[in-house]
């Protein structure tokens, strides 16, 4: 079966996501704010699941519509087939948001749309209850300026979740944020990678998954497969097959450094987690003493929320334009919330991209 399918991704990544599901043979790919949508059956669900290593999850579109009333909604969502999506015993919740739309009340629009589901359901196998024992299938919907989305998301934890990341230090670039940096760095098999910041190492690990080909979700599971309507041995084959696109004969390393020990220790550890340990340097420095390195320089420095740290912050760019070369020979991807980030450090990007981390409004300063 054919379905329709949308993965959001963080502002600013969506050609990123795009490229991405052209590689794993997606269709009908169409990039909009925050979200990719495409088409495809359980085999590219699957696939999109194990590979995607900039989108946040994978969500099956069951319906699209303009939504300006309750009656509005209970007429759309009651014309929609909850059968083909969640089967007689399978649990099922409803989570959503809405934004600048006429109806504003979460828990009644969670309540009718549930309403929806357990009286399709009931009627279609003669139940006056549904038992809802079986596996969970989380229904999520947007309304936005009335316009109203409805998914069922095949993920479950979001795919930024690769597993060798169990700790972390205070303030942690998101794996898919780094990931789509280190796509838009161009990252070679051939080449090194250095982060002055490496903080829990996330960019360092992200950039050797890259240069080796290595699928971010290999090693953990996905709401779908346990689905009793998706062929379990899809997901068998999809991770056997990305197994065998791994590619270890590489000449690649990545280089770490942190003022903090415990930082390094920390991005040592997730890095052990990863199982690739035996391509990482991180030692403890001060960016005073930072040295250029061949290849290239990604990184995510500390920045202040408060007027003191602000101006520590701005010392630090200062010594970083002193310290980074950022030119043709040798690159240089900084994501800073800094608007006048370019001032301190001295240099002007070539390219700069907007990008938002969480909720922050960032800049990605692109040196080549």
């Amino acid at each position: 079966m054919d379905y329709k399918l949308a993965a959001p991704c963080h502002f600013g990544l969506e050609s990123v996501v795009k490229f991405e599901l052209q590689r794993i043979g997606a269709a009908d790919i169409a990039a909009s704010d925050g979200k990719v949508t495409f088409s495809g059956d359980e085999r590219i669900i699957a696939r999109a699941n194990i590979r995607l290593a900039t989108a946040e999850r994978v969500r099956i579109v069951i319906l699209e519509s303009y939504t300006k009333s309750f009656p509005d909604l209970i007429e759309a969502v009651d014309g929609i087939d909850w059968g083909d999506y969640i089967g007689r015993d399978d649990a099922f919740q409803v989570k959503g948001s809405s934004l600048d739309s006429d109806l504003t009340s979460i828990p009644k629009l969670q309540a009718t749309i549930k309403k929806s589901a357990a009286m399709y359901l009931c009627n279609r196998h003669n139940m006056t209850a549904c038992p809802e024992t079986g596996p969970m299938h989380q229904i999520e919907f947007t309304l936005r300026k009335n316009n109203l989305s409805v998914y069922i998301d095949t993920s479950g934890e979001g795919l930024h979740k690769r597993g060798y990341r169990r700790n972390s230090n205070a303030a942690p670039i998101k794996e898919t944020l780094a990931s789509g940096i280190i796509d838009l760095a161009r990252i070679k098999r051939a080449g090194a990678v250095t982060d002055p910041f490496c903080g829990s190492g996330t960019i360092l690990i992200e950039s050797i998954y890259k240069a080796m080909n290595i699928a971010p979700g290999l090693h953990r599971n996905f709401a779908a497969e346990k689905w009793n309507n998706f062929p379990q041995e899809i997901w068998k084959e999809e991770r056997e097959a990305a197994k065998a696109d791994i590619n270890t004969d590489v000449d690649f390393h990545a280089y770490g450094f942190d003022y903090d020990p415990e930082c390094v220790q920390l991005t040592l550890d997730n890095t052990k987690k990863a199982g690739v340990q035996k391509f990482v340097t991180a030692k403890n420095a001060d960016i005073k003493n930072f040295k250029q390195p061949d290849g290239v320089i990604i990184c995510n420095p500390p920045y202040g929320e408060r007027l003191l740290e602000l101006r520590e912050a701005e010392k630090l760019y200062t010594v970083m334009g002193e310290r980074f070369a950022a030119d043709r020979e040798h690159p240089a991807f900084i994501i800073s919330p800094h608007e006048e980030f370019e001032k301190f450090f001295g240099k002007k990007a070539a390219k700069k991209r907007k990008l938002y981390n969480g909720m922050m409004k960032c800049n990605l300063y692109m040196y080549y």
